[in-house]
């Protein structure tokens, strides 16, 4: 068909398109074409994480040894940071306070700085968590990659951290009364279960934290009032034995106490099994499956809507 413009030329309209009619999605089909930036499938996700594998080790080692670079003592914060915690809860409850009941120094001393060490572990990867994204925001809009590597890579740097820590963490032990024995290999599958643990719910914080900034500043009270509640500075049933045994028992088997107590119970030879709640080994195995995997499922449904506007 053709049409004469005002200046007697012909005009012809255009051919119709075979495209003519067909919806978006139907033409992403036709032509093979992808949302940019879509949600893999869970397993594709996993294999893409572990594609990544080497950028979250380098990632991790690179902000361990960032973390404390404008310091003059470096790296040894990682250590002082928490023996200066563990002092300072000491001289106030140890001393003052009185919350050693129950234990001798030479079992409480190793006790706190344990509690101490292993809660900073769970404490540091929880606040990293929330800062994940929101802190990475460049990182995250100029490169595509799954962005699980960043706060896994956070909880790694924090594992790392604890381990330098560990030499310090065994001295005090060993000066205190306790030898190396084998109940001392039980620290590897406990603090496995831990890193499990720690990195769910590292997943769980980036997540929130990347659509609610303000919950770095209130993550430091709700982490102030979780190391009171589990027994870091006390004994749990000895502070609580005039109390309902049902209190004690929340508060045994909240999941930071029970991975303090397995490393307590491998390292400290007076703090025997009568310390720990029944089937403390299945509560830190379930509280890793639970957090570590429902914390990763949680943070995969939201890959497509990090670091947008």
């Amino acid at each position: 068909m053709s049409d004469t413009t005002h200046d007697g030329a012909v005009a012809t309209s255009p051919a119709p398109s075979p495209d003519d009619g067909l919806t978006p999605s139907q033409l992403a089909e036709k032509y093979g074409l992808a949302v940019s930036g879509a949600r893999p499938g869970l397993l594709e996700y996993v294999s893409q994480l572990w594609g990544r594998r080497h950028f979250i080790l380098a990632f991790s080692q690179a902000k361990l040894t960032a973390q404390y670079s404008q310091a003059k003592l470096g790296q040894l914060w990682q250590v002082a940071t928490p023996l200066l915690n563990a002092l300072v809860y000491f001289l106030i409850f140890g001393l003052i306070l009185q919350a050693n009941r129950g234990m001798s120094t030479d079992v409480y001393v190793p006790f706190l700085v344990t509690g101490v060490f292993v809660f900073t572990f769970t404490q540091s990867s929880v606040m990293a968590g929330v800062r994940a994204i929101a802190g990475n925001l460049g990182l995250v809009r100029a490169l595509h990659f799954p962005r699980a590597s960043l706060p896994v890579s956070f909880s790694l740097q924090q594992l790392q951290q604890l381990l330098f820590s560990m030499v310090v963490l065994i001295a005090v032990v060993v000066v205190f009364g306790s030898m190396p024995t084998w109940s001392w290999l039980l620290v590897v599958p406990a603090l496995a279960l831990q890193f499990v643990f720690n990195t769910g719910l590292a997943l769980i914080m980036a997540r929130l934290g990347s659509k609610t900034p303000d919950l770095a500043q209130l993550m430091p009270f709700i982490m102030r009032t979780w190391l009171y509640a589990s027994g870091v500075m006390f004994s749990i049933p000895e502070m609580l034995k005039d109390r309902p045994a049902w209190i004690a028992d929340v508060l045994m088997y909240n999941p930071a106490a029970v991975y303090m107590d397995l490393i307590r119970f491998a390292l400290i030879d007076e703090y025997g099994s009568s310390n720990l709640p029944d089937h403390v080994w299945a509560a830190g195995l379930g509280w890793a499956l639970l957090v570590g995997i429902g914390g990763f499922v949680y943070f995969w449904k939201a890959e497509e809507r990090y670091g947008r506007g």
